[in-house]
């Protein structure tokens, strides 16, 4: 029975997702030029992640995809998917695609993904039918498929059995070590149709339709790319995949600093630091002009570049390197440090002057579900984003160094001359009831437990004289600020609370 795609089909044919080059349009059945392109996506030359056929969609003399699709006719479909069975096995090695029928605008469509294969490199026949047959190596160029020549074919040869790591199998842990409603939730929000069928299936079932699970049927392995993505605690496997904001309030050289460590599912951990870094880091300046009713409104550090930043830094990282990714916040300025360096394809004089296209992409799976996710927009964007969003907000250029070892990356944003300090001292009196509320908090507590330890009875008293007040006063947050009646919801102690708690008075609740 064919599968169903793990990503919307919509987002995939109008390129909201997938780059153009990773899509190839067939307004019908073409076994010999249909085979060639799915040889191309299985050597996946450039670590991009494959890529998909989509047979019954008609495309524009510039490529662009005309809507509605010309379809399928439904007497086609069984014949189709007879002789492209028979059509993969002359692949060498044999390479099958995942096929998924699809009906978008009530035209049917085939859809075949193709993700990079486990045993590049691969070969096709340049004609199915042919008696004779002919094979050769094809990869893509950009939107084509062209055959390997030359230079090219020996670079891909030498590519024999280097699957990147992310794709590799995960031989310390097992297909039960996934999390079926972390999948679930992905698939939610990616808008996949395969989330209707998700919960009636079996781990390794839906670890395999998404390209988590590979291997036999009597010995299915998970891949790490599974592990980081869906498991509660992807650090077990991986140590130090993390990331640590540390702030310096005294400058990166003062004795005096604070450190908070995210762990957790890659998607999930990189939305927390995020929202923590943007609530207690980033805050807007506005200056008002006696010459002028419009004001001028700067950031320290400008949430678009600090984002890009961090999510290139968890994408391009090293997750076989034990050393976590780091945001070293001071006034002064920011600063994302993650190992190893950009791709030795990019120049260093390149790399530093914010011209960093790679030919070589270290984590494809991570990368694809990051942009599925809306974390990242696509191959090389990183650099230019951010240089557009400091110039946006009259920031200085940043700056972006590494080493001819490529040991580190490390990206600095500047901090903006007109904005202002933050508070670093608690203005304002503190209630006895605040007080009292700072001291029982203890890590990360809910609003039952901080009730329960402060003996108050009545939730609506707690909220208005305790809770609320300490939140104002951005002595407490939440850990979901954006899902403030979440059951999950926990609070714990600011930067600018911890500092009270080691002032102020001992006071018990």
């Amino acid at each position: 029975m064919p599968d169903h795609l793990p990503l919307n089909i919509l987002d995939l044919l109008r390129r909201r997702r997938v780059e153009g080059e990773r899509i190839e349009y067939k307004a019908g059945w073409n076994p010999d030029a249909i085979l060639r392109t799915l040889c191309a996506f299985a050597n996946d030359f450039e670590n991009l992640g494959g890529g998909y056929v989509v047979i019954g969609q008609d495309c524009d003399a510039h490529g662009q995809p005309v809507f509605p699709p010309v379809g399928l006719a439904a007497n086609q479909l069984d014949k189709i998917q007879q002789e492209l069975l028979a059509a993969c096995q002359l692949i060498q090695p044999p390479y099958f695609p995942v096929l998924s029928i699809e009906e978008v605008d009530g035209r049917t469509l085939i859809v075949l993904q193709a993700p990079g294969g486990m045993n590049r490199p691969y070969k096709a026949p340049a004609s199915v039918t042919a008696k004779q047959k002919t094979w050769h190596y094809y990869i893509r160029r950009y939107s084509s498929t062209v055959e390997a020549k030359g230079e090219v074919e020996q670079e891909l040869l030498r590519l024999t059995a280097q699957v990147p790591w992310d794709d590799r199998y995960a031989q310390q842990a097992s297909v039960d070590d996934l999390s079926k409603p972390l999948m679930l939730d992905y698939l939610r929000e990616v808008g996949s149709a395969l989330a209707e069928e998700a919960p009636g299936m079996t781990i390794e079932a839906l670890g395999r339709q998404m390209n988590l699970v590979g291997g036999p049927v009597e010995s299915p392995w998970v891949k790490n790319v599974g592990l980081l993505f869906f498991n509660d605690a992807p650090d077990r496997f991986f140590p130090y995949t993390q990331i640590d904001v540390v702030w310096f309030p005294e400058g990166a050289g003062g004795d005096r600093f604070d450190e908070k460590t995210f762990k957790g599912p890659l998607a999930r951990m990189t939305r927390e630091a995020l929202g923590y870094i943007r609530r207690n880091y980033l805050h807007e300046t506005v200056l008002k002009h006696p010459d002028r009713a419009e004001a001028t409104r700067v950031w320290n550090f400008p949430y678009v570049a600090v984002e890009e930043a961090v999510v290139n830094a968890v994408y391009h990282r090293s997750y076989e390197e034990r050393e976590p990714i780091e945001v070293r916040i001071s006034y002064e300025e920011l600063v994302v440090l993650s190992i190893p360096g950009p791709d030795r394809s990019i120049k260093t004089a390149d790399f530093e002057a914010g011209r960093s296209v790679s030919r070589r992409y270290r984590n494809r799976r991570i990368g694809e579900f990051l942009k599925e996710l809306d974390l990242t927009e696509g191959r090389s964007t990183g650099v230019p984003k951010i240089l557009k969003a400091m110039a946006a907000n009259g920031s200085p250029a940043p700056r972006f160094e590494t080493d001819d070892d490529r040991l580190a990356c490390v990206v600095r944003l500047p901090a903006h001359p007109l904005a202002k300090r933050p508070a670093t001292e608690v203005t304002g009196e503190v209630t006895g009831e605040v007080g009292r509320l700072i001291h029982a908090l203890e890590g990360e507590m809910s609003r039952k437990q901080l009730q329960g330890a402060l003996s108050l009875a009545h939730e609506d008293h707690f909220r208005a004289a305790y809770l609320l007040p300490a939140l104002q006063a951005r002595l407490v947050e939440m850990t979901l600020p954006d899902k403030p009646k979440s059951s999950k919801q926990r609070y714990r102690l600011t930067a600018l609370g911890r500092q009270w708690l080691t002032t102020s008075p001992s006071s018990k609740p």
